[in-house]
């Protein structure tokens, strides 16, 4: 049996003092003080005393000491501790002394708001009251709380203090990095504005080109510093800074003030860029726009590279611009002498006074112009390749495309349109010039791609008729003629006429619409006739031809000419489709 002493007094099981042991007819017995709730009044030292049946053997005793030398914990910061300053990124220790017997655990946590502690638990042991940060932030700053953990033995209240962590850190300011593009002469204002810093006081600035200081100030009120060139010059070109300064270290604004042009961007969408088809070679119209020409200085040249894809070798030329680019304007450019069906890369760089600007560089492939699926064709002149109309060799003079905007200011008055045939000043037309050195009866043909026909179908008989339309202006007392011819591209070329019209119409569009039934690839041929004098200019726009015959409201209030021949000897055909394979004269 089992027996418990305080000492050398007997105890008894009760709330606090809790006895248990095994059964006692069982083999080996076993027996357990349990303390609840330790006070220091429980000092002392407790006996187990076991006693076994029939006395044989001497009673075995133990006696378990509780000291009175237990000390409660206590906790203090050290002065020099507590508010503790530091710079982002360095180590730190943050530090409580603890005494107390046992020393208890402490544990480091933010007192001032809900956030994990820097190895991402909510809370950190530490047994000897240091809390070390390996490279510390901005997010750092703020009250961290140290406090003794239950594990002294005792019931008493957690001890706690507090530490003040202050960190340092330079200003964050914007731009970081600013690109300014811009012309000779012009002016430049660039700012660098505070964003956050610790601390705030003693901010200072200062502006340099490169390495050559320009300006140094210090900051009062204001938040921002700004440093402004009057009139560029090619010497004020270069990198700028500007470093916004505190105890902790600098924050720094760049600026690249520069005249490089913006880069060219090309337009893809080019209506068949294949303008020229030969056995072996092949020319392509190369078609861009300038991005932001007003930035910098006027674009004098362009130059073009241009490699054959897979090779090293770029060849080189200049492109000259006459004239300032306005925004939006597209440039053409025709590319001739490339070999089929290669492939080439191509590049671009405008060049101002500054000197060579930003490149760009797009491939170009060779496909044949095959399109079987093309039914139709609208052509309104709006592109600076006409839609790959031509000028006839062997006529006098040649038809002009024009709008009225860039017209001319010595234009004859009196003739010609006023606008193209949508009302647009900004439309573009062609038209024939009856100026000097005109003279009456000189003739101007334009004559559009070749559209190629399938072949003849052996099994039926279906006729198939095209509608070709086109807007007409013939204003002015000395109007000569407008012919309209078909020409049949065969083995015994032909050309027959089937449309015409003469004479003073006003100022006004008409538009004339006429079936065709072509029996071989084929071209449509405008010859304008010059009259009698100079107020005497034809223009068409909006041609067009689609596949079907012209209906009859297709004729209501269109003023078509009586001698005009509205159709063509018919032919057994398949749908047309348009190809265009064009080899482009140019005077």
């Amino acid at each position: 049996m089992f027996s418990w002493f305080k000492n050398g007094r007997p105890l008894r099981s009760s709330e606090r003092m809790v006895i248990t042991q095994t059964d006692p007819d069982v083999s080996p017995g076993t027996t357990n003080l349990d303390i609840i709730d330790l006070k220091f009044t429980d000092f002392g030292t407790y006996t187990c005393v076991a006693a076994l049946k029939g006395g044989g053997i001497s009673d075995i005793s133990i006696d378990v000491n509780i000291s009175s030398s237990t000390v409660p914990p206590n906790l203090t910061v050290p002065q020099e501790k507590s508010p503790l300053v530091t710079r982002e990124g360095d180590t730190i220790e943050l530090q409580c002394q603890v005494t107390g017997k046992p020393k208890p655990i402490i544990l480091w946590s933010r007192a001032d708001k809900e956030v994990p502690m820097p190895d991402g638990t909510m809370q950190m042991e530490s047994y000897d009251g240091i809390l070390r940060i390996v490279n510390v932030s901005r997010e750092m700053t703020g009250t961290y709380r140290c406090q003794t953990s239950q594990y002294n033995g005792f019931n008493v209240k957690p001890r706690e203090a507090l530490v003040q962590l202050i960190v340092q850190y330079p200003p964050a300011v914007e731009p970081t990095f600013l690109e300014i593009r811009q012309g000779q002469g012009r002016s430049v204002t660039m700012s660098c504005r505070v964003l956050r810093a610790y601390p705030t006081r003693v901010l200072t600035f200062e502006w340099r080109l490169g390495s050559k200081l320009l300006r140094t100030g210090r900051f009062d009120a204001q938040d921002s510093t700004d440093y402004t060139i009057r009139s560029l010059s090619r010497d004020s070109y270069g990198n700028y800074s500007c470093n916004i300064i505190n105890e902790a270290g600098a924050g720094r604004c760049s600026f690249l003030v520069t005249g490089k042009a913006y880069a060219p961007e090309f337009y893809y969408d080019t209506y068949n860029p294949l303008w020229q088809n030969r056995a072996r070679v092949y020319a392509y119209s190369l078609e861009w726009t300038q991005m932001n020409p007003d930035a910098v200085d006027r674009i004098l040249t362009y130059h073009l590279g241009i490699r054959q894809a897979g090779q090293q070798r770029w060849w080189e030329q200049e492109i000259t611009v006459n004239g300032k680019i306005q925004k939006g304007e597209l440039i053409t450019y025709n590319l001739t002498e490339l070999i089929k069906p290669e492939a080439y890369e191509v590049r671009l760089t405008p060049v101002t006074i500054f000197g060579d600007g930003d490149a760009t560089i797009r491939v170009i492939k060779y496909s044949a112009p095959m399109n079987p699926h093309l039914r139709e064709f609208h052509c309104g002149f709006e592109d600076g390749n006409i839609c790959l109309f031509t000028q006839d060799e062997k006529d006098n003079f040649d038809w002009t495309r024009q709008n009225i905007v860039l017209r001319d200011t010595k234009y004859t008055p009196n003739t010609g349109p006023n606008a193209d045939r949508s009302g647009s000043k900004e439309g573009f037309f062609m038209y024939i010039e009856a100026s000097s050195p005109r003279k009456e009866g000189d003739r101007a043909k334009l004559i559009t791609p070749v559209f190629s026909i399938p072949p003849k179908n052996p099994y039926g008989t279906t006729n198939t008729a095209y509608c070709f339309s086109f807007y007409y202006n013939m204003n002015g007392q000395h109007i000569g003629t407008l012919n309209v011819y078909l020409r049949l591209k065969s083995q015994t070329s032909s050309e027959s006429p089937f449309w015409s019209t003469s004479g003073n119409k006003g100022q006004h569009w008409f538009q004339a619409r006429v079936n065709i039934h072509p029996n071989s690839s084929f071209q449509i041929v405008f010859e304008g006739i010059r009259g009698r004098g100079i107020e005497g200019d034809i223009a068409i726009d909006d041609i067009s031809i689609v596949e079907g015959e012209c209906t009859k409201s297709d004729y209501v209030n269109n003023h078509i000419p009586s001698e005009a021949i509205r159709t063509l000897p018919h032919i057994r055909s398949f749908p047309i489709f348009l190809l265009v394979s064009v080899l482009i004269h140019q005077r």
